[in-house]
């Protein structure tokens, strides 16, 4: 697919204790099951972290953010600003069931707006979303300007907001398992008994 997948692995985990990213799910780091779910239906796989030497075992192409510590619009601007493609699926770190099939539908949904964003059960998942690659300079002046929200980053574009309804007239999805993020320890353990499950 004519598409880069951006992998999110900033954000301090504060919740968690731990970093969310590496915690092992079924034998597998939670961001080797992101980035082993993307690899076969993305043509670049671009990692967004600051600390490039805790992911080098993953083997994939690492950027640091230029605006450290402005959360994940920093991770956004910077996955765009070194993408070669013009549609990016960008992806929270913290979602251990990520579907390619829906990254690859959100893609092609793109094609007219600046960002095609999911909402489920009434909540927007940005984090989980595609974006254009010429929205980067955007990004860089909600930055510059202190508006660090993603939400007000999206009233600045031209987004198609896709509800849960919609996704599963493309196929079925089990949404409520894509769109689980792991923010707390009793969350992580959810994710291993459902991983487990799925066996």
């Amino acid at each position: 697919m004519k598409a880069a997948a951006i992998i999110l692995s900033g954000g301090k985990s504060s919740r968690m204790g731990t970093n969310k990213a590496l915690l092992k799910i079924n034998e597998k780091t939670n961001i080797e099951r992101i980035a082993d779910t993307l690899k076969p239906l993305f043509d670049d796989i671009i990692l967004v972290t600051n600390n490039p030497e805790s992911y080098e075992f993953l083997g994939l192409k690492m950027v640091k953010d230029h605006y450290p510590g402005m959360g994940p619009l920093a991770g956004v601007h910077a996955g765009l600003t070194h993408s070669n493609y013009d549609v990016n699926v960008i992806v929270a770190c913290d979602m251990p069931f990520v579907s390619g099939e829906l990254a690859q539908t959100l893609v092609r949904l793109c094609s007219h707006y600046d960002a095609v964003v999911p909402v489920i059960n009434g909540i927007q998942h940005p984090l989980f979303a595609v974006f254009k690659k010429e929205i980067a300079g955007e990004v860089a002046g909600s930055i510059e300007e202190g508006t660090l929200r993603m939400k007000h980053l999206l009233n600045r574009l031209q987004v198609l907001y896709v509800t849960e309804k919609e996704l599963q007239s493309y196929s079925h999805f089990d949404l409520e398992k894509v769109f689980f993020n792991m923010n707390h320890p009793n969350e992580y353990e959810d994710a291993k008994k459902w991983a487990e499950a799925d066996r």
